[in-house]
């Protein structure tokens, strides 16, 4: 009998044959109004675009369902305060961590100098340069309005208003049973339309990716590539060198089995651009082929997709010292100094959505005086290289959750190891 092929296998397939299938439209499909505006911005733009917003309308709700579910479930205070210290610990260091490798290998490889302005897109207004100031960021934690958060999609204030709702339920114990049974099972339908809509993956993943490549081909890259390969570079010793010592020096797990385990959810987190819409996906691979407990995963993975954004901190240390050069402005080891603590603060106020990290690229920009314009420069190709931090992204929250699962004794090493 015939094996049916999984479900992160055919998202791979979807990836592959969709960037094809794009650089085949963009170089040898004529332009012109079937081309551009039916299939390009029709057909490929729409599909792609609604399977997206399925992914965002779960979001909220699995969201602070899991929380709640997450938070209620751990129950003691103690042992949830340690969780969520380590959890908050690990993800602001790794950050940190993050930006300095960024700054150290942009300072090496000078992906600005010898950069001809003229060959660069920058038309595209720097419609970016709104920022909130860390100030702000810290106080918009707090919700005014948990209800108008939830409408807003505002991450932050939602994940603390959950963790408030999931402790004061764990404390309540039978007294609150009822709303108790109310997470657990909206969380269960949750998780259920969440793998009904995960069927159709595979072609929302072929039309993102073959829209994208038809759009941009390779032409828009050629005056860009330092930049785009000193930024892939800086993921790649992120996600392949330093998660994999820290996974194995915590938890003496194979690294290598841990990636491949793990490649599904890089794929797709790769193709639809949002750490968000990967939170029920990670979890579910955590549990069934990591043997992580879904009471820590489904309290680490919503938070980390809000405040762990390591390649997004990643693209905007690049995104300095290139605009920095670019622009022939020098700068300090103050400046760098300030770089990494701003670049680690605004990954927290972040919303786990396709090209955010641009919004926060002006704060960190403003943060060392440097032209806000200078987005424009790396707006055109950004697309790519935001698909790329995705994966690095919610790759840190999985090291992550499996190593703060190992110390609360919550990990099956059977399962891990489970060919």
């Amino acid at each position: 009998m015939k094996k049916k092929m999984g479900l992160s296998t055919q998202i791979f397939a979807a990836l592959l044959i969709g960037a094809v299938i794009g650089v085949l439209i963009h170089y040898v499909m004529p332009s012109g109004t079937i081309r551009d505006k039916v299939l390009v911005e029709g057909i490929l733009y729409v599909m792609g675009q609604g399977f997206i917003r399925l992914m965002q309308m779960l979001v909220v709700p699995l969201v602070f369902c899991s929380l709640v579910c997450g938070s209620m479930a751990i129950g003691d205070t103690k042992t949830l305060g340690k969780v969520g210290i380590k959890t908050i610990g690990f993800y602001l260091a790794t950050t940190a961590l993050a930006v300095t490798i960024a700054l150290a290998s942009a300072n090496i490889i000078n992906p600005g100098i010898g950069l001809d302005m003229d060959a660069v897109q920058t038309s595209e207004v720097a419609a970016a340069a709104q920022s909130t100031s860390i100030v702000d960021t810290l106080l918009n934690i707090i919700p005014k309005n948990p209800i108008g958060s939830m409408a807003n999609g505002d991450m932050l204030p939602i994940i603390v208003f959950a963790l408030f709702v999931g402790i004061i339920l764990a404390k309540l114990g039978s007294k609150a049973s009822t709303v108790a049974n109310f997470f657990s099972q909206f969380n269960d339908v949750m998780m259920e339309m969440t793998m009904a809509i995960m069927k159709i993956a595979p072609v929302g993943v072929f039309c993102l990716i073959a829209r994208t490549f038809a759009t941009v081909g390779f032409a828009a890259f050629k005056p860009m590539l330092k930049y785009m390969g000193n930024v892939t570079f800086a993921l790649a010793i992120q996600c392949f060198v330093i998660y994999q010592i820290l996974l194995f020096i915590f938890t003496r797990l194979n690294p290598l089995k841990f990636i491949k385990k793990f490649a599904p959810v890089m794929g797709f987190a790769f193709s639809t651009a949002t750490s968000n819409a990967t939170i029920p996906m990670s979890i579910d691979t955590l549990n069934k082929k990591m043997g992580v407990s879904k009471q820590i995963s489904s309290f680490t993975i919503p938070l980390g997709a809000t405040v762990n954004m390591d390649g997004t901190s990643i693209m905007q240390g690049v995104a300095v010292v290139f605009i920095a050069q670019a622009y022939g402005i020098p700068l300090t080891m103050g400046n760098l100094a300030t770089v990494v603590v701003t670049a680690t603060l605004a990954s927290i106020g972040t919303a786990g959505v396709p090209s955010v990290g641009l919004v926060t690229l002006a704060m960190v920009l403003s943060s060392v005086g440097l032209p806000t314009e200078g987005i424009a420069l790396i707006m055109g190709i950004d697309r790519i290289l935001d698909m790329l931090r995705t994966a690095v992204n919610i790759t840190g929250d999985a090291v992550c959750t499996t190593i703060v699962s190992h110390q609360e004794g919550a990990l099956d090493r059977n399962v891990f190891n489970r060919e």
